[in-house]
């Protein structure tokens, strides 16, 4: 299983609840691109709509930018593969107060693209901070326990 592109932001941003896995609709040239590990999922989220999960915003340049169609939209809407009772579950989550499903990492699964995503509370400030000096204590903690056993 290879990750080719993460949302490195969306831990510090984010509390996760729950994660899912979707297969993702791409066209050719944007397979290519994803394998390259081209393209963001900066500021992109999931919106469920008549029975469809698509994920919005999520940045695809083509692989080979003469060769595309002259119309083709790197951030256009992709449709995404889930079974119909996770579609109404992300749908009941999505309906609540605070809650966003937004999308985690691109990775293959044996020759299938897939989408891990997840469903997120926004955190508060002072969440970002703790998240921090947590973070900065276990780095401090890993640096002297590597110089003490080498």
């Amino acid at each position: 299983m290879a990750v080719y592109i993460k949302n490195k932001k969306a831990g510090l941003k984010y509390e996760i609840l729950e994660k899912f896995e979707a297969g993702v609709k791409l066209l050719g040239f944007e397979v290519k691109a994803v394998k390259n590990k081209m393209g963001s999922l900066e500021g992109s989220h999931i919106s469920v709509r008549g029975g469809e999960a698509i994920l919005l915003n999520a940045n695809l340049p083509p692989y080979q930018p003469k060769n595309t169609p002259p119309d083709y939209d790197p951030v256009r809407n992709r449709r995404l593969l889930l079974t119909k009772k996770e579609i109404s579950r992300l749908a009941g989550l999505e309906s609540q107060r605070g809650l966003t499903i937004i999308p985690l990492s691109v990775y293959s699964k044996g020759k299938k693209i897939k989408v891990e995503i997840a469903v997120v509370r926004g955190k508060k400030k002072y969440d970002h901070r703790e998240t921090l000096k947590r973070k900065t204590a276990q780095r401090e903690m890993d640096r002297e326990m590597k110089k003490k056993f080498g």
